[in-house]
């Protein structure tokens, strides 16, 4: 059935005499993909396909690429590089060049690790002091006055000054908490290789990275590698702990929806200088799973910490923007206006279910945060 008004069953399904669609039978000569039940339909529907051929073509190709055995020199990551060579976060090119990436000269391998850089990127170009996004006053910025002092808070964490110390006794300081970055209803972005998420690390030299992920699905297919540890006294909720990843990171699991932490208390107190939450993809208007943040969006609101979302399409984030604010409106305030991600993934995905859904991993972004009362002196 369509979600979407874009979607192409939709315009079938306004005409009353046409049966219900049926499974997916016929594949298309040109992209390889099934998109029809029989060729009859393909035929008739031959000019719209075409508007999407070409993308169904290059997702099959590079699912191809993926399994062809060939070496992937684009997944050899950079490490930490000295702090003056500046990264530049205008774009995938700028970001990639200035951070010594192997160079990618096609664009297939470009559309490949730009897939998995997606999500730790888009965290970073939004909390760099370098961010591309502008403050809304500007000409194409979208950043609200709200979302400024917001990230401003996180941004005097992330860059601190130079404290002088050293090995020496003399040269001890006392070193702040890590940053939290809470992932919630974690999927893919759970699985991803630990040195992918290690270059958000790299963009921030100077302070240390706690990720959590949580969500009854940030463990999926991942049982051989990690089992789920027993629920003990000493760890209620049973999270997987990865502690030996680097000296600048530390991920946990947990295997639970966040509201039952949070009123668990697990993570009190929170803190605007050192606690963000991430939405990837989260759904908040989709009607499959929108019943699952019903009691999760109050409670973030109640943090009065930034909260980052993406969308798969700017159809797919307006919608969770519209439900966010028919449900919570009042108490949301917005720091940064919905649109297309400067970091979002270069390829394109299929949706299995339904072959005519083009989507890709972090097409838009936008962020919120629970409404704060400023006092008032009155004399």
């Amino acid at each position: 059935m369509p979600l979407s008004p874009h979607d192409p069953e939709s315009r079938k399904l306004s005409e009353k005499s046409d049966p219900p669609p049926a499974f997916v039978r016929f594949e298309c000569p040109d992209c390889g993909i099934p998109v029809s039940c029989s060729e009859e339909h393909w035929a008739d529907d031959y000019e719209s396909h075409m508007e999407i051929c070409d993308t169904l073509r290059e997702i099959n190709e590079d699912d191809h690429d993926l399994r062809s055995g060939r070496f992937f020199p684009e997944f050899e990551y950079p490490v930490q590089q000295m702090e003056e060579i500046l990264v530049n976060m205008t774009n995938w090119d700028t970001y990639l060049y200035s951070r010594e990436y192997n160079a990618l000269n096609e664009e297939r391998p470009l559309r490949q690790v730009t897939k998995l850089l997606t999500y730790p990127v888009t965290i970073g170009s939004i909390l760099s002091e370098l961010s591309p996004y502008e403050i809304s006053s500007r000409k194409g910025g979208r950043l609200t006055p709200e979302g400024l002092r917001s990230l401003a808070a996180l941004r005097y964490t992330l860059h601190p000054p130079r404290t002088g110390a050293d090995d020496t006794i003399k040269g001890l300081r006392p070193n702040p908490p890590p940053v939290r970055l809470f992932i919630l209803g974690a999927r893919a972005e759970s699985s991803l290789p630990r040195e992918v998420w290690l270059q958000l690390a790299y963009l921030f030299p100077r302070v240390q990275f706690h990720l959590i992920f949580i969500g009854p699905e940030s463990m999926a297919n991942r049982d051989a590698e990690f089992p789920l540890p027993e629920r003990t006294p000493g760890n209620p909720f049973g999270a997987v702990v990865e502690d030996r990843i680097s000296h600048e990171m530390k991920i946990s699991t947990f295997v639970e929806y966040y509201h039952t932490l949070h009123q668990a208390g697990i993570f009190h107190p929170f803190d605007p200088y050192f606690d963000c939450f991430v939405l990837f993809h989260p759904g908040l208007g989709h009607p499959a799973s929108a019943h699952e943040w019903q009691d999760t969006l109050p409670l973030l609101l109640e943090t009065k910490v930034p909260i980052i979302s993406t969308g798969y399409t700017e159809w797919d984030m307006k919608r969770d923007l519209e439900w966010a604010k028919e449900k919570v409106g009042g108490e949301m305030d917005i720091l940064m206006e919905p649109g297309e991600n400067k970091f979002r993934s270069l390829r394109w995905d299929l949706n299995d279910f339904d072959p005519a859904d083009v989507t890709c991993g972090n097409w838009g972004v936008w962020a919120f945060r629970g409404k704060r009362y400023e006092t008032t002196m009155k004399g």
